[in-house]
């Protein structure tokens, strides 16, 4: 099975300015996400960027890059342009690389990609890992994920789903025993041919409640196979004090 792995990544940041050129071990940030998908299985690996100085970068580092608009509001929408304009064929699956993931398990993307393949029936694969504590459950900045008996994805949401009524009727945050929580793993492979849809999709009012740009798609009728994970992923970077977590752990194995 063939896939193209692609790195979304934007210089503008609103918490951590020009992220994807961060430093981290002597490599910028984009640079280390991108080496780390070059072990997974993918027969190619492109950086889309909007910017010269990322792409500068990542060229001057060997790595094939495309530069896009920088007006696409998604990193979807990113992804989209970049098979267009590549001409991607409509059956390839392309696996989506968050640009902010420098520590990501090249296993977790080949999982996902060959989850779609598995799955006729799903146009985007995405993955999941049991919660174990309450206050992942109960974390508004965690997204926690609902699936049926196909393990087709029923809801993204920010809130405790599914919701322990019983177990949680006195008000205190726990764990109920048996709930089959999962958090959201930001990692998606779709099929080219949904990416090229998927920019002519309105924004539901679901999307816009919650902000969470994959329920554009269960809004409107796709379908999003979840396989799970056993293990939770590597820390990515949002913030500065997520910066240096990682900084430390590149510094301790070199």
């Amino acid at each position: 099975m063939s896939f193209i792995a692609v790195i979304p990544a934007r210089l503008a940041s609103t918490r951590l300015p020009n992220k994807a050129l961060l430093d981290i071990g002597g490599k910028a940030m984009v640079v280390r996400t991108a080496e780390q998908a070059l072990k997974s299985g993918a027969s190619r690996v492109i950086v889309a960027t909007d910017a010269e100085e990322i792409a500068h970068v990542t060229r001057s580092a060997g790595l094939e890059t495309v530069l896009t608009s920088p007006d696409h509001p998604t990193g979807t929408d990113r992804l989209s342009e970049v098979v267009r304009t590549l001409a991607v064929a409509p059956e390839q699956i392309v696996v989506n690389v968050q640009g902010d993931e420098p520590l990501i398990n090249p296993s977790l993307i080949d999982q996902v990609a060959h989850t779609l393949a598995q799955t006729p029936s799903a146009s985007i694969a995405t993955l999941g890992v049991p919660i174990t504590e309450a206050e992942t459950l109960f974390n508004p900045n965690t997204v926690k994920i609902v699936v049926d008996q196909a393990d087709h994805a029923l809801y993204f949401s920010r809130a405790p789903i599914p919701w322990a009524r019983e177990a949680l009727s006195d008000g205190k945050q726990r764990l109920a025993d048996g709930l089959p929580a999962l958090q959201h793993i930001g990692l998606y492979a779709y099929r080219t041919s949904f990416l090229q849809v998927f920019p002519t999709l309105s924004r539901g009012s679901l999307e816009q409640i919650e902000l969470l740009e994959q329920l554009r798609a269960l809004e409107h009728g796709y379908r999003i196979v979840v396989s799970r994970s056993a293990h939770p992923p590597a820390p990515g970077i949002d913030t500065a004090e997520d910066l240096e977590k990682v900084r430390n752990i590149v510094r301790n194995s070199l």
